[in-house]
């Protein structure tokens, strides 16, 4: 029997729609503190970095280039994954961190979502050094050109985010679509952009593995599965008598 298009969006995106549901009916907005900080702190430094005052600052305490030494880039890295690309629209990169952050906050919290990000965002950074260093006619090497091009801000550690949660509820056609997308990019338009995206999915994607291999020990303890149509229970809470 074919899936109607209703029965396919149930399949790829119902456990995420629960999980998005249910973190909001417990505690409203008051969920989403790192989405409300990431884009109110992405918006400030775009503002920032437009203004004589602040173009200095934002980008000494937030631009990431491959030359820098490597102490440097590690100390700017947190602040540069919400330092937006100042030749791009800015309503872009906070509509994605409005929503992708705030999906992956009501569904893996708010501290493994800033990890996850910073993990993708990491990735990218350390991995434009080593392709500046094996130099542009190394397979997955860079042109010397881009040791001075600014690292990609928030869009690493929105993909990322998509792809990381995509695969945790089961949206894996969502999370292939994203991946191809930033393979595409790569293909049509090689850019340092594009690499580090390709370089933060790798990183996720070893995320992945590893949250797979934990879930899969049999010491493990897991948590109580509902028959569809019922809400889960945690282990330990007594059943409902109906």
């Amino acid at each position: 029997m074919r899936r109607t298009p209703a029965r396919w969006a149930r399949a790829e995106w119902g456990p995420l729609y629960a999980a998005v549901r249910d973190a909001l009916r417990r505690r409203g907005p008051a969920a989403l503190p790192l989405t409300a900080a990431a884009v109110g702190l992405t918006g400030f430094l775009h503002y920032a970095q437009h203004q004589p005052w602040g173009e200095a600052l934002v980008r000494d305490l937030g631009a990431v280039r491959a030359g820098d030494p490597l102490g440097t880039a590690l100390l700017r890295t947190p602040l540069s994954l919400f330092v937006p690309a100042p030749d791009l629209p800015v309503w872009g990169a906070l509509a994605q961190i409005l929503l992708v952050f705030g999906i992956a906050e009501l569904c893996l919290g708010r501290w493994r979502t800033l990890a996850i990000a910073y993990a993708a965002t990491l990735a990218g950074t350390l991995y434009a050094r080593l392709g500046v260093t094996l130099g542009a006619h190394a397979p997955f090497g860079l042109p010397w050109t881009d040791a001075q091009v600014v690292d990609t801000g928030p869009s690493a550690a929105v993909v990322g985010l998509a792809v990381y949660v995509g695969w945790r509820y089961g949206a894996y056609a969502t999370a292939g679509t994203v991946t191809l997308a930033m393979v595409a990019e790569v293909l049509l338009k090689e850019n340092l952009a594009g690499k580090e995206h390709l370089a933060a999915l790798t990183a996720v994607g070893l995320l992945c593995l590893l949250a797979a291999l934990r879930d899969r020990d049999p010491a493990r303890p897991r948590p109580h599965r509902a028959p569809p149509g019922r809400p889960a229970r945690h282990p330990g809470t007594p059943p409902v008598r109906t």
